[in-house]
């Protein structure tokens, strides 16, 4: 029988502490009966002798102290899974908020899952296609990859993330006959709009029966955006290691999330670290990023494509700071070129994917990826330093090659880096669109291709 206390001392922000309690573990689920009889849910988020802090899902507002009852569950957060997962949507807390019923569960998971063990994870080695040229050609997306991307106020990442979710796939697992591929997509502190875009995406444009929705708004309780994202990974993780499938988690907005974190710190009044964020920052959001890759002996996999918003187009914020440190590479997008209505307006010189070498090439993507995309690389960059000393000195102070190299980047943007929010292309056609790029040049600049390449593939 589980022990009910009256005891509560004190009520600050979302935070319950009780006092006189016994037996209680952190991270234990606790139901607080109100005096009018509605009942929510919190977990202990911290216990010392006999008091414990409790953390609630719905807020404490209404409450009557001296009248509300304390149940502990003797239980963690979990979530219930089952092959009926995939076409549903569900709040933060796991709860389903496309009006159809509970799930079976096949069995009950802890949300705050398990780390994999270091020796037993399997390098990431394989080609995730997302139909996005600068991601696919120049900044490639591999199995098992945590790769971010950093965005700003205003940009369209979220027309980005709903893009990517309707376009990827793993072309191998296709090639092999093989390994079903899935997406979860954990939406945190989005406005009801946004909502209804992703929802409304998803189903009309085909996505939805391959994909689970954890979706948390900007009017939910803070508490339950810190819950939302491991919701998330707790579902893909049991799609990937139980039911063996390719899943790509994608989580939108970790800017929000790590607000609701220091929002609930606040609450317990800990010493701040930058910028007011708690100083755990860093090792939080690791327990998040770590749970993707691919395990030794496992068919399935689990990739993860964090979405952040920089606080002013601040790379040195804490939180893409901090992001940068634990994931492999980023992409960014450009203020700039979204001005000039490019889209996606992807920054190819700052984006890098750190895993790219392993994933492309002859066997995964074709031969001549890596040197079109150096050379993409490097024809850029100098057609950036062309462009502005053109804006300073005026076009008729440049060579016949500086000439080349500004026809290059113009026709670079808008003919590789720009492309429809439907446009799905495959890696094939991006290459070649790189390569017909490539032929504005002279071919005594591509030094970065090996000849037979630009015999073989060259316009």
């Amino acid at each position: 029988m589980l022990t009910e206390y009256t005891t509560t001392a004190d009520v600050t922000g979302p935070l319950l502490i009780v006092e006189h309690v016994s037996g209680v573990g952190y991270d234990e689920l606790v139901e607080v009966e109100m005096a009018s009889g509605e009942k929510r849910r919190g977990k202990v988020l911290e216990v010392h002798n006999d008091r414990a802090v409790i953390q609630m899902f719905e807020g404490t507002s209404g409450m009557n102290v001296p009248e509300t009852r304390i149940r502990f569950q003797g239980d963690v957060l979990k979530l219930a899974v089952s092959n009926d997962l995939l076409g549903r949507t569900f709040s933060g807390s796991g709860a389903p908020r496309d009006g159809q019923a509970e799930i079976i569960p096949d069995e009950m998971r802890d949300i705050n899952g398990s780390p994999i063990n270091p020796a037993a994870r399997a390098y990431p080695n394989d080609f995730i296609q997302t139909g996005i040229s600068t991601i696919d050609g120049m900044n490639t997306l591999v199995l098992g990859q945590k790769l971010p991307i950093f965005s700003g106020s205003g940009l369209p990442h979220s027309k980005l993330a709903a893009q990517i979710a309707r376009q990827a796939s793993v072309p191998s697992s296709k090639r092999q006959g093989g390994i079903d591929f899935a997406i979860v997509f954990a939406a945190m502190g989005i406005t009801f709009e946004e909502a209804e875009f992703f929802i409304n995406d998803f189903t009309t444009r085909g996505a939805m029966e391959r994909s689970v929705l954890f979706i948390n708004l900007a009017d939910d309780p803070a508490v339950e955006r810190i819950a939302t994202p491991r919701m998330a990974l707790t579902a893909a993780e049991y799609l990937a290691y139980t039911k063996h499938m390719h899943v790509l988690v994608i989580m939108t907005d970790m800017t929000k999330y790590a607000e609701a974190l220091r929002e609930v710190s606040s609450a317990r009044k800990e010493v701040p670290g930058r910028r007011g964020y708690p100083g755990y920052l860093y090792s939080d959001l690791a327990t998040l990023y770590e749970r993707a890759g691919r395990i030794q002996g496992e068919q399935g996999s689990i990739t993860q494509l964090p979405i952040l918003s920089m606080p002013e187009d601040d790379k040195t914020h804490p939180i893409p700071d901090l992001t940068g440190y634990i994931t492999e590479g980023q992409i960014v997008l450009a203020r700039d070129l979204h001005q000039r209505g490019i889209y996606p307006p992807v920054q190819v010189l700052g984006s890098l994917s750190r895993l790219m070498p392993k994933g492309i090439g002859e066997g995964k993507t074709r031969e001549d990826h890596s040197g079109v995309a150096n050379q993409l690389f490097a024809s850029y960059a100098r057609g950036q330093e062309v462009r502005e000393l053109a804006t300073i000195l005026g076009e008729g102070s440049l060579t016949d090659t500086d000439k080349k190299y500004l026809e290059f980047v113009q026709r670079f943007e808008k003919e590789f880096v720009q492309q429809g929010v439907d446009e799905n292309r495959t890696i094939e056609d991006t290459l070649a669109i790189g390569w017909r790029l490539l032929s504005i040049l002279p071919k005594n600049e591509l030094k970065r291709v090996k000849v037979e390449y630009i015999e073989k593939y060259a316009d």
